[in-house]
């Protein structure tokens, strides 16, 4: 069959495929329909349009010498030309088993990502435990241990603070002075409770102010008013949880203290991480939510209330949710300032000292504020002891 058959058909009378039936019935040919006889040829209908159907049927079909009609042929292609002319052109029978999807077909929609805890929770804890462990025991079995875990505590916070803020700022605050100072600031508060932490503070502060005259004075004042607020901020905060041990149930006022401390922060982290959806305060510290604050305070207002009736002598249930909600507020508070500051010097944790938690001063940021609101509650509940 040439070209001629996929085009227009020629008129009456031309020589062709449509001529034939004037000559006669052509020896071999297939039996013609209604529209070949012979005595009609001059009345030939058009050859209607045949639906489309599969494009081309193989090899077979060359044999036979008949070509099938396809839709593509004439939608888009000119009357001369002849698709799948080639065996390169047709497709191949990997592609017609799996046809490519549709543009418009809907993507499976991606996995949601599990939230992360951001640390090694493994590592937390147990340097978390760890410390527990050395706390209580101090705690229960000498008070003066314990005084002195807190000293070392506060020495080690203020290298953190001090050594980050040369680092970071320029600021060279004195850490000599600052760390004989931190430490005498604890054991006074210990001994000669408000009276010696506030002797101890200004004796630090005038420390501060010589020790740094022995440089030269560019830079000075940035360097002693970092130096007096970071006495302010570590030392003198941390001897309100000396003066707590001083009662005579001290042991469990400090221990109220640090769970209060924990459970609060623990449920700000459980609740926020698992419905937090509403910033706190995305500006400061962008994982804190409001879901998590109210896990704060549920959490804290509970374990005050069991705290109170519990491990307080003439404390009761009520007292305990009023210091459960105040604590969360504190730890609350004192994370979002211990925030601040990492976010002015452009770090995430102030050292590096225990896995999973960042430095010490990482740890005490919840505490600190919070050791001074938990001694004055306690006076105003249940008196000094």
């Amino acid at each position: 069959m040439n070209d001629s058959s996929w085009g227009a058909p020629p008129q009456a009378g031309q020589a062709g495929y449509w001529g034939a039936a004037e000559r006669g019935p052509v020896q071999g040919a297939a039996p013609a329909g209604p529209a070949y006889d012979a005595p009609q040829a001059q009345q030939t209908r058009p050859m209607p349009i045949v639906p489309d159907g599969p494009a081309y049927g193989g090899d077979q079909d060359d044999d036979r010498g008949a070509a099938r009609l396809s839709g593509p042929l004439f939608r888009d292609r000119p009357p001369q030309t002849r698709p799948y002319d080639t065996p390169q052109a047709r497709p191949s029978e990997a592609a017609q088993q799996n046809p490519e999807p549709m543009p418009d077909a809907p993507q499976p929609a991606p996995q949601p990502q599990k939230k992360s805890a951001g640390r090694d929770l493994s590592a937390a804890i147990g340097v978390g435990i760890g410390l527990g462990a050395v706390i209580i025991a101090s705690l229960f079995v000498v008070k003066a241990v314990f005084v002195g875990v807190v000293a070392v505590a506060v020495v080690v916070g203020l290298w953190e603070l001090t050594k980050r803020l040369d680092e970071r700022k320029g600021i060279k605050a004195p850490l000599v002075p600052l760390a004989l100072g931190g430490a005498a600031m604890v054991v006074a508060g210990y001994v000669r409770g408000a009276e010696g932490a506030w002797v101890s503070m200004a004796l630090t502060a005038l420390a501060v102010l010589v020790w740094r005259m022995t440089e030269p004075p560019e830079g000075y004042l940035k360097d002693v008013t970092a130096g007096v607020f970071a006495a302010l901020y570590v030392p003198f905060l941390a001897t309100f949880v000396a003066m707590m041990l001083t009662a005579e149930d001290g042991a469990f006022r400090v221990l109220t203290f640090l769970l209060l401390t924990v459970v609060s922060d623990t449920g700000a982290y459980a609740v926020g991480w698992r419905f937090g959806k509403h910033k706190l305060a995305p500006r400061i510290s962008p994982g804190k939510t409001r879901e998590g604050l109210l896990g704060a305070v549920s959490f804290a207002m509970v374990a005050g209330a069991l705290c109170m009736e519990f491990l307080i002598d003439d404390g009761t249930w009520w007292q305990g949710l009023l210091l459960g909600l105040a604590v969360a507020a504190s730890a609350t508070l004192g994370d979002l300032g211990e925030s601040m500051i990492k976010r002015d010097l452009g770090i995430k944790d102030m050292g590096t000292l225990l896995p999973g938690h960042g430095g010490i001063m990482d740890r005490l940021d919840s505490l600190l504020p919070t050791a001074p609101v938990v001694w004055l509650l306690m006076v105003l509940f249940v008196g000094s002891g």
